[in-house]
């Protein structure tokens, strides 16, 4: 009955990548932008979920999965805060978030 229990690699793999498949879901559905850098955000907690799991089960003396799971996270609020201030400033310019109605890069 303890075998029933153990959580092995497999599934924290099935975790992520189902939570990665719901993040690309969205960042390629959505024309909302918040919910695109949602999405994005969603993605890169499904990498650092493998980056743990593998560091757990592959080599667990070493810490080298929860270092990069770390960076990722330091680099994810980074780009959040830089896409929510891209986010403000196509709101201010064109009063919508609608992918589809932002023409700021096309000639």
């Amino acid at each position: 009955m303890n075998v029933l229990l153990e959580i092995g690699v497999q599934h924290y793999l099935v975790l992520a990548t189902a939570l990665f498949c719901i993040g690309l879901y969205g960042a390629t559905t959505s024309r909302n932008l918040i919910k695109v850098l949602m999405s994005i955000e969603l993605m890169l907690n499904a990498i650092n979920i493998n980056f743990i799991a593998f560091s757990k089960y592959v080599t667990p003396e070493a810490l080298s999965g929860q270092v990069f799971a770390i960076f990722i996270i330091t680099v994810a609020a980074a780009e959040a805060g830089v896409g929510l201030a891209v986010v403000l400033a196509i709101y201010k310019h064109f009063k919508t978030v609608d992918i589809s109605k932002i023409h700021l890069m096309k000639w």
